[in-house]
């Protein structure tokens, strides 16, 4: 994709008016801090305004690509439900849920299972109110209770399964970059034209960071990522797990191990652009670091399996027996569709690779499908 150009809206003007105030007011703001009001501003974030999903939206997210998606992910959740002993009442929560077709799908899966239908209740973890109401529409009339939260941690209590997809990248990311022997918050300023520009904040001792950076080869100029946000989910997750059976998948594009390197990007009609143009009206994100989450989960008391590349995930799960099964009956334009989108979500070339599944689960449950005992 090559960068897009776009016209700045009146409210993407007002943030960034705000933004620079803020600047001249208090001094450079962290990535973590731009990213935040960008995202989450109540009058002017790009999640407060808009849909920003689908073909006529900025970009797609792997249900929309193909309902094998979502069916496959509800296979997940009976494995989930089954590792902890079939409770007779549970929830399934998503984090941050989209349109709602993962969920959409999801509940046709769970068609399978009466008794999983029948004792399920789902939470949509979910506070844009542009998304909320599309949710509402796409699963009116579901055959389960559906309710709507604005965070996790207000999920009606008991067994819990959680479902996060391409969740955690549009969580804030503080950027370190290395110098002279020592990290530096990277933090954005206004530039010498009176745009936004990335410049070098206060400089912070490696006791902040997870361990795993501490050894990092890092030259002069590097720049680490680290999303404390991302830490604090588990958390919050851990705290439920304490109270009743968890089992979480984490479903997102990142690397298995950290490592340093930029990945902030923005997104704009499906095309990249300037992450700093235009605040509040392009898609920003980062890629996720699984290593970090796998020690968040550790060191919370959590077992953790994965990351397994998302290819590797939906064909064990039995993406092509589903894919074959949807052929069956479908037109030769619409199978040509099927097989398509069947090779864009596992294909390594594609999404197959690059996106990962975590499964985060509470101390002595078993491992759900497909995941194993290391």
């Amino acid at each position: 994709m090559n960068a897009a150009r776009k016209p700045q809206s009146p409210q993407s003007t007002l943030l960034a008016a705000r933004l620079k105030e803020r600047i001249i007011r208090n001094g450079p703001l962290s990535v973590a801090d731009f990213m935040e009001s960008c995202l989450a501003d109540d009058t002017a974030g790009y999640y407060s305004q808009r849909q920003p999903i689908g073909e006529h939206g900025d970009f797609v997210t792997a249900p929309e690509i193909s309902q094998i998606f979502g069916e496959l992910l509800g296979l997940w959740a009976i494995a989930a439900w089954q590792s902890m002993g079939e409770p007779k009442s549970f929830v399934v929560a998503e984090l941050g849920p989209g349109l709602g077709t993962l969920m959409v799908d999801a509940l046709r899966a769970w068609k399978s299972v009466p008794a999983f239908l029948e004792g399920v209740t789902v939470a949509m973890v979910e506070t844009s109110p542009v998304l909320r109401e599309a949710q509402q529409t796409a699963l009116h009339g579901a055959p389960v209770p559906i309710q709507w939260f604005d965070a996790i941690e207000d999920a009606p209590r008991g067994p819990l399964i959680v479902i996060a997809n391409e969740f955690v990248d549009a969580l804030p990311i503080r950027q370190l970059v290395w110098s002279d022997g020592g990290w530096c918050e990277r933090c954005v300023t206004i530039g010498p034209e009176g745009g936004f520009a990335f410049c070098s904040g206060r400089t912070i001792t490696n006791s902040g960071l997870q361990q795993a950076a501490e050894p990092l080869d890092t030259p002069d100029g590097s720049i680490l990522e680290v999303r404390p946000e991302a830490g604090a989910l588990v958390s919050l997750i851990a705290a439920r797990a304490d109270q009743a059976p968890l089992a979480a998948l984490i479903v997102d594009y990142g690397h298995g191990e950290t490592a340093c390197g930029d990945t902030l990007q923005a997104v704009w009609r499906h095309q990249y652009a300037d992450p700093l143009s235009h605040p509040g009206e392009v898609d920003l994100t980062a890629h996720v670091d699984f290593a970090a989450l796998k020690d968040s989960a550790s060191a919370h008391g959590l077992q953790s399996y994965g990351p397994m590349p998302q290819g590797e995930f939906l064909l064990k799960l039995g993406l092509e027996a589903r894919r074959d099964r949807l052929c069956e009956k479908a037109t030769p334009e619409q199978q040509e569709r099927i097989l398509a989108s069947a090779i864009r979500l596992s294909d390594p070339e594609a999404m197959g690779l690059l996106f990962k599944t975590l499964a985060i689960t509470s101390p002595g449950l078993a491992a759900p499908a497909p995941f194993v005992e290391a």
